[in-house]
Formats: structure tokens, sequence, C-alpha cells
């Protein structure tokens, strides 16, 4: 067993490979249920400070339905080389590098070297936290993905890093530069996003990335929907209350199960059900 795969259930272990994704080395976990036939698959960002290995209980969900999962460790973080960037002064750089490496992965996983193992016009796009902000910043771009799921996170950067009246300040204030927030911030993109299903999983006591953000970059994105002749329904939101988790932010505690089985539910339905949409890649 790989030594990284010391915590994961040994059904998991068995299915799992750390590989280097692209010409950047970019550490990545695969899971696949089978590594024979061609899967649904959930291309994954972690949050600031976290790695590619947690949460192996989302993992074992998906592959015990049919769906592979490839785990990104964001830069500066899990098996990255180089300097960690785990400071919120660091985020911002961490945030634009990932999202210029998402196409890079998807291209790896076409490798012939998979045999096509990887279903790539039934793929997700997701994200905890700061992996969240990476897949809403892409998905403002024309893309491959045929749905997506966020936690934990928000699509209005601009009201963590410069917030009005209306929105609370849950960290201490961080020096940075308007435009580099505005151009990683998916609600300033908002044109340009192709209506897709999305869930959003949230807790109302967030204490690191308050709750009324998410909800209004959701209630914003409903709009788009409508205003593109989509159904604001496939924007989807979970909340949960006083989880007990670290700071209401991470893993939602007490709701955990639910939260996971909720986010696996929502992954098969659109992948694998009859509501899969096929998309051809752009």
């Amino acid at each position: 067993m790989h030594p990284r795969f010391a915590d994961f259930p040994t059904a998991l272990a068995a299915q799992a490979r750390i590989v280097r994704l692209g010409a950047d080395d970019i550490p990545a976990l695969l899971v696949h249920p089978d590594w024979e036939t061609p899967r649904p698959t959930l291309l994954w960002f972690h949050g600031r400070t976290a790695h590619k290995e947690l949460d192996p209980g989302r993992y074992l969900r998906l592959m015990r339905k049919g769906i592979a999962s490839c785990a990104i460790d964001l830069p500066g973080h899990g098996e990255r080389p180089g300097p960690k960037l785990h400071d919120p002064e660091q985020t911002i750089g961490v945030l634009t590098q990932g999202i210029g490496e998402i196409d890079a992965i998807v291209e790896a996983l076409a490798d012939p070297g998979y045999e096509g193992v990887f279903d790539l016009d039934r793929l997700a796009l997701g994200g905890m936290s700061a992996g969240g902000m990476i897949a809403l910043r892409r998905l403002c771009d024309p893309h491959p993905f045929a749905a997506a799921l966020v936690e934990a996170t928000t699509g209005r950067l601009s009201d963590l890093y410069f917030p009005g009246p209306s929105m609370p300040r849950t960290t201490r204030p961080i020096e940075v530069s308007r435009n580099a927030v505005e151009a990683i911030d998916p609600s300033c993109h908002l044109d340009t996003w192709e209506p897709l299903p999305l869930l959003a999983i949230h807790a109302t006591t967030d204490q690191m990335i308050p709750f009324e953000t998410q909800r209004a970059f959701l209630d914003d994105l409903r709009i788009h929907y409508h205003a593109r002749n989509a159904d604001p329904a496939l924007v989807e939101l979970l909340s949960f209350t006083e989880t007990g988790a670290p700071a209401e932010h991470a893993g939602f505690g007490k709701f955990g199960t639910e939260a996971k089985n909720a986010a696996a539910d929502f992954l098969a339905k659109h992948l694998l059900g009859e509501s899969a949409t096929s998309r051809a890649r752009p």
C-alpha cells in the first residue's frame, strides 16, 4: 500500500494511484472503480492547508457509484515541490495558478496510457473552500464539464477581500490588488458562464467564508440562468447550521455524512442518470 493511503479504507486503497500529470508533473490522486471501463470522473480541488488525500470517504462513495476521481494538490500544498503556500496572503496566487492548470490536467487524463478509462465527456468539476473558488472561476470560461460541486466556498471573492457594509468580515484584512482579485472573481465573469447543474453545500454559521456571500452569488447565478433560458433550479444549495466542524467550515461536522451522500447522489444523477449531460469537449 502506498504510504499516503494509510488512512484509506482497504477497498479504496486498492483502486487508488498517486501520479504526476502533465508537463508540470502536477501531483494527483486517481481513483477508478475498475481501471478497465470508461467512467465519469470528478476533478476535485481541496482547500487551503489541506492535501489531495484528505476526505477519502468522498472518493469511496463515488467509486461505489461507478464514478472515478482525480484529486489535485493545490500549488504549494501536499506533494508539490517548493515552498508551502499556506498563508492567506498567498491565496490569490494559489487560486490563479490552480485555475490555469485545469486544462492541462484534463488533457493528461486523455493520455493513451490510461486507455480511455476516464470518460472526458462525463466530467464534473468541484472543490472545497479555495478549491471551490478555483472551480467556480474556471466554469466562467468555455469548458468540458457536465456538472459542478462546491463546498464551503464563494463565487464572490470581492466580498471576502473588500466586504461592503452588508457583508460580514470573518478574516483579518489582507492587502491585495483589487485587479488581481477581480481577475479570478467568478462574480465578475458571469456573462460567459455556460449553465450546468451545480450543487453548493455550505454552513450558514461558517466563520471563514460567510454564507451570505455564497448565497448572493447563487442568486446572481440563477438570474443568469434565467436570462440564458436555462432552468434556475439547476443551481442547488444545501445548507446546515451549527455543524460542530472547526470554524464551522471544514467537513460539516455532524452533518458530514449527509453532505457527502448528497454530493455523491448529485454527481450520480447528472453523470450517470437519465439527466446526465454528454458534452463535446471544446
